[in-house]
This record gives structure tokens, sequence and C-alpha cells, in this order.
């Protein structure tokens, strides 16, 4: 017996970012772990290294991250995976500078009105979004987790910062409503977090609500960590350059993630 933190996921756009090479900024299928995670610290208040404006900020808060990325294991239900979008982007940067010269930006109002718009660059890009994607996330902590269960709880319920699905255009559509079960196993406590038990809650709002022929096909996915206790045998397992390593220096660990469908195979 365990104990998880449970919440769902939903928004209009999401973006799980990938492995992104040149102009092209891709979307995994499934949330990432450092997505994550990267929500769970914004629910927190935790800042990001880069942004400190000294140096002992910046150690102090490299440290916390880490913490918080080996502190807990994850677990993903994806019901429905969502429909692929791509969007030609263009942005204003400004150029950094080498050496001394280096210039660092704490926020984007930064990057566009310290220097003259005239020194702002354009930058092109291809981003991928998933759209109407709904997936459960089950967290559960390890030995050394710097927070517990009900605190992030607690946090996600009153965030610090906003809160959004991989980007900061992505936000939620439904509530988080986290809660914290105690199961023998991950599929068992993410067992009542369904789109389907969403629409019921919401039958006020979405009065007559029926889901697309394709959605009612779509078999739920469960994804876990190596360290899950789960009684399902992996149907695929993968490796993900998703576990965050240094928040700093923006660099991710590979992580072994194992796979099923639920109901077998499709």
């Amino acid at each position: 017996m365990r104990d998880y933190l449970v919440f769902q996921l939903y928004g209009p756009l999401a973006a799980w970012g990938d492995i992104a090479v040149g102009e092209t900024r891709p979307s995994a299928l499934t949330p990432t772990k450092s997505a994550i995670l990267g929500l769970v610290a914004a629910a927190l208040g935790l800042r990001r290294p880069d942004t400190a404006d000294n140096e002992a900020d910046r150690q102090a808060w490299e440290v916390a991250h880490a913490a918080l990325a080996d502190g807990y294991g994850l677990a993903v239900k994806v019901e429905c995976p969502g429909l692929p979008l791509s969007d030609y982007h263009t942005a204003q940067v400004p150029s950094s500078g080498k050496g001394k010269n280096r210039m660092v930006f704490a926020t984007r109002r930064d990057e566009l009105t310290r220097i003259s718009r005239h020194d702002l660059n354009t930058i092109l890009s291809r981003r991928e979004y998933r759209q109407d994607a709904f997936c459960a996330i089950a967290l559960w902590a390890r030995a050394a987790a710097p927070h517990d269960l009900n605190a992030l709880r607690e946090c996600l319920l009153a965030p610090v910062f906003p809160l959004y699905l991989g980007r900061k255009s992505c936000p939620l559509a439904l509530p988080l409503a986290p809660t914290v079960v105690s199961a023998h196993n991950v599929e068992t406590a993410l067992a009542e977090v369904s789109l389907a038990a969403t629409v019921e809650s919401l039958e006020g709002f979405w009065k007559g609500w029926q889901p697309h022929a394709w959605l009612r096909e779509v078999r739920p996915v469960l994804l876990w960590d190596a360290d899950a206790e789960t009684g399902i045998v992996p149907q695929e397992s993968h490796t993900h350059r998703d576990q965050p390593a240094s928040r700093r220096r923006w660099q991710f660990a590979v992580r072994t993630e194992h796979r099923a469908y639920l109901g077998g195979q499709p």
C-alpha cells in the first residue's frame, strides 16, 4: 500500500516538449516528466535558477529543482492523446552578446524593452501541440522527497505561479482536482480519474454531451516509472531524455518508462 497524489490535466492545447533540433519544436504524445515537475515547481513557487539575481539563490534553486526531480515517481494514464497541431511561429529576441558583454534576461519583458527594438532579431520555428488531450497523473514520494504529498496537493489547489500544459500559451481548461489516495498500485490509484467521470461531474454545464465515436474507441494507456508498484506487465519500454538533471543549464538525463494498454492490446 502506497500513497499517491492524483490529479487530472486537460486543455484545448498542450505541448510536451521533446528533443528539439533546429527550428522545429516537437511535442511528445504524452506528458513528459520534466513538464509535470515543472508544473509542480510552479505551484510551489520554485523559481528557475537562470532567473536568479545572485549566485547564492541560483545554487539554492538548482538544488531545490534537483531534489524535486529525484524525490518523486510518476505514472500517467492517457485517456485521450489529443489531435496534433503544427504552428508556424515567429518571435522577436535580442542578441545576448558574448563574454563580458553577455546579457541575461530574467523575463520576456526584459528581452523586449532592455535594448532598442531595432536591435531585436526575428527567429522562426515550427511548434507542435496536442489538441484536447486528457490524462491523469499519479505521483508518489520517494525516500528523499522534499515535500509530502499533502503539501503538494495544497500548492496545486492554490499555486504560486500560473500553471500551464508545457507552454505558457497552453492554459488549463479544467481544475486539477488533486487528491491524495492510498492504493496497492498505480492503476488502482488512477482508476477514479477519468474523462467520463469528469464530464459526469460537469453535467450541468455540458448537458447532453456525448463523446465522438473515435474517443469511445480509444483505450487508455498507462505509463509508469520503473519503481512503480503495479500488477500490469509492460507491453513496451522506452527511454526518454526528460529527467531534469540541471534546470540551470537546461540539461536532462535519460529515464526508462514502461507502458501498457489498460484492458489489453488494442
